[in-house]
């Protein structure tokens, strides 16, 4: 098991959707966190956990290019993440981000990059 707990691991402040945005950007911490977790979880069979406690707040960019980033850009199934990925807030303050991760995720058409 994997836990990434994203206030403490990677940002109090998480920036925009992608590297050109600024520091912190949704792209970045798919590609240094998120993608390397669960490529071992999938190979493992295991679990990464998802931590969104801990920032002052998330953009919507940011969430949909880290989490709907993985499904389009072909990295993983909608299926194996279902399996491998557990996204929690256990602040009541965080659930509208985990429900929106959640929706990007489920959203998100393997075939059809967002433009730079």
């Amino acid at each position: 098991m994997t836990i990434i707990n994203v206030g403490k691991d990677f940002s109090r402040t998480p920036g925009g959707r992608r590297y050109n945005s600024g520091p912190d950007s949704g792209e970045l911490f798919r590609e240094r966190f998120l993608l390397p977790a669960l490529q071992r979880a999938v190979t493992q069979g295991d679990r990464v956990f998802v931590v969104l406690d801990g920032p002052r707040g998330y953009l919507s960019s940011f969430l949909e290019e880290a989490f709907g980033g993985l499904i389009r850009r072909g990295y993983f199934t909608k299926a194996q993440l279902k399996r491998h990925l557990d996204i929690r807030a256990e602040d009541s303050f965080y659930e509208t981000y985990r429900r929106l991760a959640l929706k990007y995720i489920d959203e998100a058409n393997p075939e059809v990059a967002l433009a730079g």
